[in-house]
């Protein structure tokens, strides 16, 4: 008779028992830190000493930014209308999508799917962009509204020089930002191009993308909520002159 029951080979738990990927999570606790543990659950292992730096650094260089991103308007904005903690933070989660947090997965798709081609990667940057110009889509991870240099970027890419992760889809990362230079368009690589290219070069899956911005800004959004309720006041709303109406003069029936 074929065995039917669902399997995880995440998780093992039982009466005084829980295993994270074989590990007692007791003995994990206090000995190996958020990010390592992080690690170990999506990747299978326990990562090595500079594994864990590089996974922290990214796990740090997304926790927030600021009251204005979609994730956090729409926290602050579901804890105003009288909403539980639990409610705001889904609420920020929920936005989260291929317009706010989801470049990294965007983005680690294409520096794999294109990196793994053979040929100099100044070629293959070259044909990137051609293809996704042909497909009328924007090149994800390159560019900021508010940041000429993302001070995220430059961090992570120096960390990951340092700690020997800098492999071919950080070069490939690189060598789409001069393309994007030698042709006088301001695009240089954003925190989530450099995610994504770190994560690619560490070995993760792209799918896990949107996964990584996820853990990391969850922290920011109940810091939030929490701000939102212990400093305003209820129900957040535009002012009457925060917006312009542009919709039909007044008539009548």
């Amino acid at each position: 008779m074929p065995d039917d029951k669902p399997k995880t080979n995440i998780t093992n738990i039982a009466p005084g028992k829980i295993l994270i990927k074989g590990y007692d999570v007791a003995e994990l606790m206090g000995r190996k830190s958020f990010a390592e543990v992080t690690y170990l659950i999506l990747k299978g292992e326990l990562p090595s000493e500079a594994e864990a730096q590089m996974m922290d650094a990214i796990l740090v260089s997304s926790i927030d930014h600021g009251i204005s991103p979609p994730s956090s308007l729409a926290t602050r904005t579901v804890v105003s209308g009288g909403n539980p903690l639990n409610a705001a933070v889904a609420a920020g989660i929920l936005t989260i999508g291929e317009s706010h947090g989801g470049a990294i997965e965007q983005c680690a798709r294409l520096l794999q799917e294109w990196a793994k081609k053979p040929g100099d990667i100044n070629s293959i940057a070259r044909d990137l962009l051609k293809d996704i110009a042909i497909k009328n889509i924007r090149m994800p991870g390159f560019g900021h509204r508010y940041h000429k240099i993302d001070p995220r970027t430059v961090r992570l890419f120096q960390m990951a020089d340092e700690l020997k992760f800098s492999g071919r889809h950080q070069l490939l990362a690189r060598a789409i930002e001069s393309e994007f230079k030698s042709s006088s368009k301001e695009l240089p690589i954003n925190v989530d191009g450099a995610i994504a290219a770190v994560i690619s070069d560490m070995g993760f899956d792209w799918r896990l993308g949107k996964g990584f911005f996820i853990i990391s800004r969850v922290v920011g959004l109940v810091a939030q909520a929490h701000e939102e309720r212990i400093r305003e006041k209820p129900m957040r709303r535009l002012g009457l002159t925060d917006y312009d109406y542009d919709g039909p003069p007044p008539r009548k029936l």
